[in-house]
């Protein structure tokens, strides 16, 4: 079972959220918080796998919260869950190591494959926060990185290009497996794969690598 902690300074958000991430059956929400610091003495006491945050609130906002959970309780995996998916809020909060980035008007069904994500281990954005990184990152990048990335890319089956080219649209498995007729679990295989062969740590390197390489 996935322990999750909640933590927004709105109780219907919260009351919203619990709702959602309690109709899966592997997702329990042990726990909420109305501001940063509730959040870390919450996490600290409840053994949580994942904690919901969201940036703007009162006392120590998300950002702040999420810096200090990275010390307080490594184990536990930090999801930011957030109205503004402004680049400058992307980017910290995956710098400061979080294990994704959530915009609130994602699908329900998105924000349980979220938590399923991070409880995983895995890095995840929402297809907007994708999209938003990658076009702020890319154009400021010099032509000689896509000559690299193009060296990279030449490894990649074709089949493996045409789903790299999807990361860097910033599709999920699902979205991307519709696109070319393929199941979401056969795609989520290419990815693995392709993450491999590219040496990326997770889907947004491996979309920036897309966009460089002009896919």
């Amino acid at each position: 079972m996935i322990r999750v902690l909640v933590t927004d300074d709105e109780p219907l958000i919260r009351a919203g959220i619990r709702m959602i991430l309690t109709s899966a059956d592997d997702i329990d929400v042990v726990a909420e918080a109305a501001n940063g610091r509730e959040a870390i003495e919450l996490a600290r006491a409840h053994a949580v796998d994942v904690v919901l945050l969201d940036i703007q609130m009162p006392v120590m906002d998300g950002l702040a919260a999420q810096a200090e959970l990275r010390r307080a309780v490594p184990e536990a995996r930090v999801l930011i869950l957030t109205t503004f998916g402004e680049r400058e809020n992307v980017l910290r909060a995956l710098g400061e190591g979080g294990a994704g980035f959530l915009l609130k008007d994602s699908a329900p069904a998105e924000l349980i494959r979220a938590v399923r994500a991070a409880a995983a281990g895995d890095a995840y954005l929402s297809p907007g926060a994708t999209r938003h990184v990658v076009d702020s990152l890319s154009s400021g990048r010099a032509a000689a990185r896509g000559e690299e990335a193009r060296r990279r890319v030449a490894g990649l089956t074709a089949r493996e290009r045409e789903v790299l080219a999807l990361l860097g649209e910033g599709l999920s498995n699902a979205d991307a497996g519709a696109r070319i007729h393929m199941s979401e679990a056969t795609v989520k295989t290419y990815v693995s794969r392709i993450l491999a062969k590219l040496g990326c740590e997770n889907r947004v390197q491996a979309a920036l690598l897309a966009r460089d390489a002009g896919l």
